[in-house]
């Protein structure tokens, strides 16, 4: 096959389109998680006074110095405070079930990135990958799977001309081919980093972040920490990991294995070291690389509920039948 038909056929066919969605839905749920989690100290945490975790003046001179930009820089009012609030925690519950399309998701990128830099502190390193992945996630189309439709956006759908229908398959392979790119540069850079650290070449990095209160699981950290044949394991593998993903991903066999392993890493991440919201941002993004995986799995569920439903009728039937049947031996045998 020539290599222009090869682009033609890939301009022309969406590619994991079940992975970007998955994403999508699962970067809206990390938000809506963070808005949940800090809702009753939203006030403390957030607000506009100066009585705050981040005064208010504070948090303005923070924006100058570092050039960034939040709309909760634009009023001080409590009253804009909660409408910005509750806004981007309705926009992060649309994004989650896949209502109000990529509009929406921007809007929700936007509050979430705005409510980050309003207090810093808790950010987790998962708040600027989303950032990077959400103007990609913008040309793909994420809300295919996972989403609920509504008929308006089915007609507006059906009135967009095919000439611009056209361009849709094409910006959504680009768009998910910046995704894994920026997953491997993500990986790899973060190996090469730990590479030259003193604590990852003798093997003991491990060690020392398991001890961090911050990132302590109390009783198994202890026990890993404790034992050397696991911090050696641990740390040499880690770096291997992440170092050699993107071999992984290149080939196509070892891909779902790949984003596999970096999943359980992620889980892993979360539960020893209490990095929830980055966790579950990684493996959103990891998702891109099991579109087939997935798709299989949801076919398997389908047929299993469709197996269970004709079952269940059967079952109905077979019940109905000895029912009506009762009341005719009666009379028979009257």
């Amino acid at each position: 096959m020539k290599i222009s038909d090869k682009i033609d056929i890939w301009a022309s066919r969406p590619v994991a389109v079940l992975g970007v969605s998955g994403t999508r839905a699962l970067l809206g749920f990390v938000g809506l998680m963070f808005y949940v989690s800090q809702y009753g100290d939203r006030r403390y945490l957030f607000g506009p006074g100066n009585d705050t975790l981040l005064p208010y003046h504070l948090f303005l001179d923070e924006l100058q110095d570092s050039g960034s930009l939040s709309v909760y820089a634009w009023s001080n009012s409590p009253v804009a405070f909660e409408v910005l609030f509750h806004l981007g925690l309705i926009a992060a519950l649309a994004v989650t079930l896949g209502i109000g399309g990529r509009p929406v998701l921007a809007l929700h990128a936007v509050l979430l990135w705005s409510l980050y830099q309003r207090q810093s502190a808790l950010m987790d390193g998962g708040d600027n990958l989303m950032q990077l992945v959400v103007p990609m996630l913008l040309l793909t189309r994420c809300y295919d799977h996972f989403s609920l439709r509504s008929p308006l956006g089915q007609r507006v759908l059906q009135r967009v001309p095919m000439a611009l229908r056209a361009v849709g398959a094409p910006l959504h392979n680009l768009g998910v081919i910046a995704i894994a790119v920026q997953m491997c540069m993500v990986y790899m850079v973060s190996g090469l980093y730990k590479v030259q650290g003193q604590a990852w070449q003798d093997g003991t990095a491990l060690f020392y972040i398991m001890r961090v209160p911050e990132f302590e699981l109390p009783g198994i950290s202890h026990f890993v920490y404790n034992n050397d044949l696991l911090v050696y394991l641990g740390t040499y593998a880690t770096v291997l990991f992440l170092v050699y993903f993107p071999m992984g991903v290149l080939v196509r066999s070892l891909r779902p294995w790949a984003a596999a392993a970096s999943i359980g890493f992620h889980l892993s991440i979360g539960l020893f070291m209490g990095l929830t919201g980055f966790a579950l941002t990684m493996i959103a993004c990891d998702l891109v690389f099991l579109s087939p995986e997935l798709s299989r799995a949801l076919q398997a569920a389908r047929k299993l509920s469709a197996r269970r439903k004709e079952r269940a009728a059967a079952d109905g039937a077979g019940s109905s039948a000895a029912h009506h049947r009762e009341p005719v031996a009666a009379a028979s045998a009257d």
